[in-house]
């Protein structure tokens, strides 16, 4: 069966038939083809399934002793070359381009190139049954050819492995010869929302004049499209639609799409402040989202939500498969069928960004896997001013597709029946497959980047073409006027009607003074308040029964007993259960019991990032593989084989290695799930300049732009242990500098209890905010960094913990810091037997505890030196946020002087100047240079 498959690939399905008939009885078959398959035989033998070869050595092995059989043999397999031609390069060939002569590709799909020639175009061929044809001429071959392969929709999908696959694409391209045949209620139906599209931009372009709106113009058949995709998911059983886009044609889905009330689209337009608090920023026009709930035609709901998304183009990708991955995991049961993720691309950016790379390349992983995504390029021919011969090295910007071995149907922009055609064909090919598919939607744009810009600088010639180029509305409508479909002056009408509703918001919008910006996947959020500084100050419950404790701890710290281990895994596991036991719970534990405690109550808990089920220090071992079998064996599973704890539900998985990508997928995952624990963690927290615009554009300012809560968590290793530059700093200035009045939460513990308090915390609030946490690495098996289990069950978390040890009155020096630099600054004073010193632990850097920061130093009444302790140098760490905030006293820096890399990349260099460092902290009177 094995030669079969392979004679599917290059023949399908009528020498299939013809082939299993050869192996059953080949005297059963005419004695040509039974040459004919004595050759493929053969060839397969002897060249290992090559086609070009099985092909060359087929048609010198057929030899009956009949020429005319053998001629007629030959010239059967020469069409069999051509068709396969067809398929495989017919995209490049055809009428997909509406303002641009196609580049010329060799050699080309002329029967010459094929060995056959005009005398060859009425004969018959049976190779017609592979275009689903009786036998016929080969004229009547090429002219289904063209019209399946070479029309308005060229698509490329050869490439796919799998044989069910390419035979489903075939059957569904020549069952129709690639189009739909639409009813006359739906071709008027394509014609609306061409009009809204095509009406929407006109209206815009007359009442706000050279207005930034990035015009849909060009592609307006982009909502007919995506029109006809939503009522149809629908109708297949799709419950939510989560769509992604950038700025080009925003506004326009957002109104015909969406359907947000123009009234506030012109609002916005007009510049008028927001219906909310004055720290709110908000964000451009098209830059907003919205979530909705549509009712198609039938009557059936579906859920549709376009996510916010920066002027980082791409980036939105990333967010969009959190957010359908959250919901499938919450609301669907793991049925990835019911969430369908939409991502619309720019050519240029799709070409260009890293981020798409990294996105489809998660498609099929077990961690972030969503059943496929409908991909759709606004294909404008153009980036900004950067000619596409400019942008990119492939032949197109979806060559991307091919890694993933996804079709492409590239389509014509200005055949509006084409273009409905393809999103439905991408649909269905989603939900049959559950594999992601690209729809390249080839047009132009009609104005410059924005409504400001000249496009003539760059494109003069272009943009000639394109003045003169009618629209996709008038040309669809012209041809449905030829078909008797409507009349003459049906497009004025519908025209003046939708331009009359719009008159009428944009006159309502004139009596109101403020733009109202509604919150995205309200329903996800019901229940959850926007919190202040001042609230996320306040002291909340996390303790946890210590029964309950105890039980837990014993159900994760035992392996199954009837499954092999190796002996590594085993003695770690049970040092964690007899550390619980002693009362030394460390780092990894109480990570263990924070997630266990959670769960237990209801939450649920996510953590992916690179190396977190072992971690990438060995502290973790969330899972761990029998020794012979390599079964995954999870101890937090085991919660659910317990009535008591079986509520929430773990997902814990490696990722790929990608920052940015996995990043933004967990923000949008913790976007969509305020009840889950989203935790993202970097192999080291160094690494997580990778995800930098994430960081920048989503994180730090979701609340502040979009009025969006996202509680994602980031563990983010950090700590000088004399590994180099890159495996020393998170970077906590860049954190630091990103927090403003009640952004998110950045902490640096020093003990597992506070640890635990904290992660307990991020759930038991009723706000959620982003939360970073600079964790440990050399602490996590320190002797000293352990907590006992009272302080888990009956703690809470310190923002700040005072020193244990001090005696108040004899302290004359105050040394502020934060994490594991403490216990080098603990080691020294005890080894200088100093206990003129305190030190004191700001364990939540942001917002800064200072009350009781102030409360702490009243104590300490005869101190007259107070001390700023980093182990960083003078430009990185917190010493500059420090400078800001922490102001009410006069203290002085003991850290490195100013450096460029974090850390040095000698061993011996780094421990002398983290020596110095804390020689400062102890000799008031340290050369003062080391600070210049």
């Amino acid at each position: 069966m094995d030669k079969y498959s392979f004679l599917n690939a290059a023949s399908t399905a009528y020498f299939g038939e013809l082939y299993e008939k050869y192996l059953e009885n080949p005297d059963a078959v005419e004695p040509s083809w039974r040459a004919f398959f004595q050759g493929f035989d053969f060839a397969q033998e002897n060249y290992g399934g090559s086609y070009d070869q099985t092909v060359q050595v087929m048609a010198q092995s057929v030899d009956t002793g009949n020429s005319v059989a053998s001629e007629k043999l030959q010239k059967e397999f020469k069409v069999l070359n051509l068709i396969n031609a067809y398929r495989t390069y017919g995209h490049l060939f055809t009428k997909i381009n509406p303002i641009r002569e196609r580049e010329t590709y060799v050699p080309n799909l002329n029967i010459e190139n094929y060995g056959l020639s005009n005398a060859d175009l009425d004969t018959t061929f049976d190779s017609a049954k592979e275009i689903g044809l009786q036998p016929t001429s080969l004229r009547n071959i090429i002219s289904a050819l063209n019209d399946i392969y070479c029309r308005s929709i060229g698509v490329e999908y050869t490439y796919i492995r799998e044989p069910e696959i390419r035979k489903w694409i075939e059957t569904r391209l020549f069952s129709n010869n690639n189009k739909t045949q639409f009813s006359k209620e739906e071709k008027i139906q394509i014609l609306k929302k061409l009009n809204e599209a095509t009406s929407f931009e006109n209206f815009l372009h007359t009442k706000y004049v050279g207005q930034k709106r990035f015009s849909l113009e060009g592609n307006d058949a982009l909502i007919s499209g995506l029109d006809f995709l939503i009522q149809s998911a629908a109708e297949q059983g799709v419950e939510h639609l989560v769509l992604g886009m950038a700025h080009r044609g925003r506004l326009n889905v957002l109104a015909n799409i969406f359907n947000k009330n123009p009234q506030d689209i012109f609002s916005e337009f007009d510049g008028k402040d927001y219906e909310m608090e004055d720290n709110f920023d908000g964000d451009v026009k098209y830059h907003l989202g919205i979530s909705s709930e549509l009712v198609t035609k039938s009557g059936k709901k579906i859920n549709v939500n376009l996510a916010h998304n920066p002027s980082h183009l791409e980036t939105v990708g990333a967010v969009i498969q959190g957010i359908a991955r959250s919901k499938q995991d919450r609301l669907t049961a793991g049925d990835r069928s019911k969430v369908l993720p939409i991502a619309i691309h720019g050519d240029a950016a799709i070409s260009g960004q890293g981020i798409v790379y990294e996105i489809m390349q998660m498609c099929q992983l077990d961690g972030f896997k969503t059943g496929g995504t409908v991909h759709i390029v606004v294909n404008n021919q153009v980036g900004f001013t950067t000619n596409y011969t400019d942008s990119r090295s492939t032949t197109y910007c979806t060559d991307i597709a091919k890694v993933s071995s996804s079709p492409v149907l590239h389509v014509n922009s200005d055949d509006a029946e084409a273009v409905v055609h393809a999103f439905l064909f991408a649909l269905d090919f989603r939900m049959q497959f559950g594999s992601d598919v690209y729809i390249d939607l080839l047009g132009y744009r009609k104005y410059g980047h924005n409504e400001g810009d000249e496009p003539r600088f760059t494109q003069p010639k272009l943009y000639k073409i394109i003045g003169k180029h009618d629209n996709p509305r008038n040309i669809y409508a012209k041809q449905l006027i030829e078909e008797g479909v409507i009349t003459n002056d049906f497009v004025a009408q519908i025209e003046m009607e939708y331009k009359s509703v719009l008159d009428m918001h944009l006159e309502n919008s004139r009596k109101e003074n403020l733009t109202v910006i509604k919150p995205f996947m309200q329903d996800e959020w019901k229940g959850f308040e926007i919190a202040s500084r001042q609230k996320m100050l306040e002291k909340f419950d996390t303790s946890f029964d210590r029964k309950d404790l105890d039980e837990l701890a014993k159900i994760i710290t035992e392996l199954p007993a009837d499954k092999k281990f190796i002996n590594k895994i085993t003695k770690i596991i049970s040092d964690r259960k007899e550390a619980y036991t002693n009362d030394n719970i460390d780092w990894g534990t109480a990570e263990h019991l924070a997630f266990a405690t959670l769960l237990s109550e209801g939450f649920d808990v996510r953590l992916t990032g690179q190396d977190v089920e072992r971690g990438t220090f060995s502290h973790r071992h969330a899972v761990v593989k029998t020794e012979d079998t390599e079964e995954e064996i999870t101890l937090l599973n085991e919660l659910k084989k317990h009535d008591k704890f079986n509520k929430g539900s773990l997902h814990i998985y490696n990722s790929l290695l990608s920052e940015y990508g996995v990043l933004g997928f967990e923000y949008g995952y913790a976007l969509a799930s305020p009840n889950t624990l989203t935790i993202w963690e970097a192999q080291f927290g160094d690494f997580s300049n990778g995800a930098q615009i994430m960081l920048d554009q989503y994180i730090s300012c979701t609340e502040d732009k979009w009025k969006n809560q996202d509680g994602v968590v980031m563990l983010l290793p950090h700590g000088y242990e004399g590994q180099g530059s890159e495996h020393s700093s998170a970077r906590i200035e860049r954190y630091l500098q990103l927090c403003s009045d009640k952004n998110m939460y950045v902490a640096n513990c020093t003990t597992p209890a506070n640890f635990y308090h904290l992660l307990r915390r991020q759930m038991k609030t009723n706000f959620r905010k982003p939360l970073v946490v600079f964790t440990p690495k050399s602490l996590l098996r320190h002797p000293q960094v352990v907590s006992k289990a009272e302080d888990l069950a009956n703690g809470h978390f310190q923002e700040v913990i005072d020193d244990p040890i001090a005696d108040v009155n004899n302290v004359k020096s105050v040394v502020f810091c934060s994490g594991r630099f403490y216990y080098d600054l603990y080691a020294e004073r005890e080894k200088l037997g100093r206990n003129d010193v305190a030190l004191i632990r700001i364990e939540q850097l942001f917002p800064l505890p200072v009350e009781q920061i102030k409360a702490i130093l009243s104590k300490y009444k005869n101190a007259d030196d107070y001390v700023w302790a980093q182990e960083e140098p003078k430009n990185m760490g917190a010493y500059g946020y420090m400078l800001m905030f922490f102001d009410f006293i006069q203290w002085r820096l003991a850290s490195n002087t100013v450096y460029s890399a974090p850390a040095s990349g000698s061993h011996t260099r780094d421990r002398k100047r983290h020596a110095e460092a804390i020689a400062m902290v102890f000799d008031r009177k340290a050369d003062a240079k080391k600070n210049f």
